[in-house]
């Protein structure tokens, strides 16, 4: 019975003692690592409080040089979406020249760090061409500047008024409020409509042939000339568009804002049809003429 006991003993004395080691080396990488992370305080502390401020300042200048050259460039007259462009790079600059200064002070070196950055940098742009010819394009249409912010543009079957000019992506509004994002590499390259902040509203109505021509054009730009919404600095044209069956056809082309292009366009039909119904100008609805032959005897 006594040597049962102790059969069953060892084992759990054992199990003890293996505990007790792991504990104590456990202890020991613990201490260790104590050590190591004390003597590098120790030996860099004066080094990590310089990077520190080093970086603090750092953003610190970025941010100040980049509402610098912004406000330079606004007084300079400079496009809104060059000048973010100029302060983002001066800030971009300013904040790695302090990583660059800071880097070394926590004994990290800068050189073997952009040698792996630069070979890291060639395998992702093989990987990311789409992107890279994205910021490529998006860089042209900065320094080209072929249409700005606040611009009504066409491009590949969409209009919108441009709202951001980014990099990567060109954003479009429309009256509708929606955000429509096309990638840059599909506008470089392509035609591009740029009507400024206005889109021309083009219009046409037929008058009865018998009808004065010269007084229903007085008669429409007239009605056309109160309309909310047109521009200003671009006249009406109106004018014969051409000879229908039933009907010539009035064409009239005006300059709208981009914001109320539907919302101008139904108002102006309906000072159309008002203006002409009140000064007894038909607009005529197609006709066809049938003559019954008698057949020859």
């Amino acid at each position: 019975m006594g040597q049962y006991r102790q059969d069953i003993a060892f084992p759990q004395q054992f199990r003890i003692q293996n505990r007790v080691i792991a504990m104590d080396q456990e202890i020991e990488q613990v201490t260790e690592i104590y050590n190591m992370i004390t003597a590098y305080l120790v030996t860099y502390s004066f080094q990590i409080l310089g990077a520190v401020v080093v970086m603090a300042l750092g953003v610190m200048l970025g941010r100040k040089l980049s509402d610098m050259v912004y406000g330079v460039a606004d007084k300079k007259g400079i496009d809104v979406t060059l000048s973010r462009f100029f302060a983002n790079c001066a800030r971009i600059a300013i904040i790695a020249a302090a990583v660059m200064i800071a880097l070394p002070k926590l004994g990290i070196q800068v050189t073997p760090f952009l040698a792996a950055i630069g070979a890291l940098g060639l395998g992702a742009g093989l990987a990311i061409q789409g992107l890279l010819s994205n910021y490529g394009a998006g860089l042209s249409i900065i320094l080209t500047r072929p249409f700005v912010v606040g611009d009504t543009i066409r491009v590949r079957g969409v209009w919108g008024v441009v709202k951001e000019v980014t990099l990567a992506f060109t954003v479009l509004t429309n009256e509708d409020e929606e955000m429509i994002t096309i990638p840059n590499r599909h506008i470089i390259g392509e035609i591009i409509h740029n009507s400024q902040c206005d889109t021309v509203l083009e219009l046409s109505v037929g008058i009865a042939y018998q009808s004065d021509t010269a007084a229903a054009i007085e008669i429409i730009r007239a009605a056309l000339s109160d309309v909310e919404g047109l521009s200003q600095s671009r006249a009406v044209q109106v004018g014969i568009d051409g000879f229908g069956d039933s009907a010539i056809n009035i064409g009239i082309r005006c300059w709208v804002r981009t914001e109320k292009f539907y919302e101008v366009k139904f108002s102006c039909n309906q000072k159309l049809q008002d203006a002409l119904t009140a000064n007894n100008i038909a607009i005529p609805f197609p006709q066809r003429e049938v003559r019954m032959l008698a057949d020859a005897v």
